[in-house]
Order: C-alpha cells, then structure tokens, then sequence
C-alpha cells in the first residue's frame, strides 16, 4: 500500500518554508501577493497549532532577498532562520539536517512552501525525493512563481515526480481530521475566521446567527448571546 494514501496527522508532518522574503515575493505574478501572505502566514498558525516542526530557510538577506517576513516570523519567533547561498535548498547541510532530525521521528511527509515555485520549490523537492525516502507536499496557494505558467508547469513537473499538491487550508482540516478533537477546535476555527475568507465568514455566521454566539449584533448594536442558546 502506497504510504501517499495515508493522509497528513500532526504525528507524521514536518513542514518548511522555503525564501519567503520580499524581494521574491516581488517578483511572484502566479498569485496575488496579498493572499500569497495571508496563506503563508495562515499555514504557519496552522502548524503551531498542531506542533508541527518548522524549518525556515532563506537566500541571500542581506545581498538580495530581504529579511523573511515578519508575520511569518511572529509565529514562529524561536526557530533558527537556516541562511544558504544556493537556489536549491538541499544543498545545504544545515537544511538536511534539520529535517532528519524530524524524519527520525517518523515525520517523513514535508509540506513545503515556497518562493520560487518553478526554482527553490523545484530543484528542493526533486532533489530531497532523489536521495530519501521523505514524501513531498506542495502547498500550491502558499508558493508563488514568476508567471501563472512558471508555477503551474513547475506544479506539473512535480507532481509527475511524485509530489503531492495541496492547499494550506487542505492541510489545516487533514491535520484537524475530526471536529471532535477539542483540544485544537477553538484555534482552528479562529485560524479559518482570521485566514479563510468565505469560510471564515461562514463560522462567522453560524456562530451568531444559527448557535447564537456572544457577537450576535441587531441594527449595529451588540445584543449579547441568544437566551435561547444559553
């Protein structure tokens, strides 16, 4: 049985994020670079939610591409930031060695965003599923490349090596799995209200509205919680 039929748990997840910083980000047109952020950001609150182990890597700061960015960075203000030179990620021992640490673990299924798709997100994977034995997962709406079909042709060409795509909030709801996992509901569902657009307008509703939640709000004034729902 294909261990790629086995879906993403808190357990067997690591993650990292690949160059997130802002002179790669200016040069992303695949994706709108505000939501590109937010989903950035949102992935990164999800994986602090579930503990999941997080390896940020940059390229040239202080050359080139900038510091990583800082709402990135609020989530995650202890992690070592692993500095390179090369384009490609796994060429850096420090990088591997970050992640078989937590592969030792029996966390060998990465979920990797990243700046550029078609480059950094390529050359990392193709070269980490090469030489072990780890399973990719590329958050395609959390990785941005030059043109809508720099990314999607590098997207293509992934996946056709084995890489899994995903999205950030796919990945949120596999590590959540059940909603009666309370111990990380009440995070998780104000991650989707902060992250998740439509969705979050969604919980939103239902919360005042449908379970009569402590915002419900009549003619712009807060009215409290539904008595009846008390």
């Amino acid at each position: 049985m294909s261990s790629k039929l086995q879906v993403l748990t808190p357990q067997n997840s690591q993650i990292i994020f690949i160059d997130q910083q802002p002179q790669m980000a200016f040069g992303v047109q695949s994706i709108d670079r505000q939501v590109l952020k937010n989903n950035v950001v949102g992935l990164a609150k999800a994986a602090r939610i579930f503990n999941i182990p997080t390896t940020i890597t940059t390229v040239e700061t202080d050359s080139f591409s900038g510091n990583t960015f800082p709402e990135l960075l609020a989530v995650v203000p202890d992690n070592d930031i692993l500095e390179r030179t090369s384009m490609n990620s796994w060429d850096d021992q420090n990088v591997r060695d970050a992640l078989a640490k937590h592969a030792a673990d029996g966390r060998k299924k990465v979920v990797v965003s990243g700046l550029w798709t078609e480059v950094c997100n390529t050359t990392f994977a193709l070269s980490c599923m090469n030489d072990t034995d780890y399973e990719i997962y590329m958050v395609a709406d959390a990785s941005g490349g030059t043109s809508v079909d720099a990314h999607k042709y590098a997207m293509d060409r992934m996946v056709q090596a084995g890489v899994v795509p995903v999205t950030w909030q796919q990945v949120l709801l596999e590590w959540q799995r059940d909603w009666a996992r309370k111990e990380t509901y009440d995070a998780v569902t104000a991650l989707v209200k902060e992250h998740s657009g439509a969705y979050g307008m969604g919980i939103d509703y239902a919360v005042t509205h449908v379970h009569g939640g402590a915002e419900r709000v009549k003619h712009g004034k807060r009215i409290g919680p539904n008595p009846a729902a008390i």
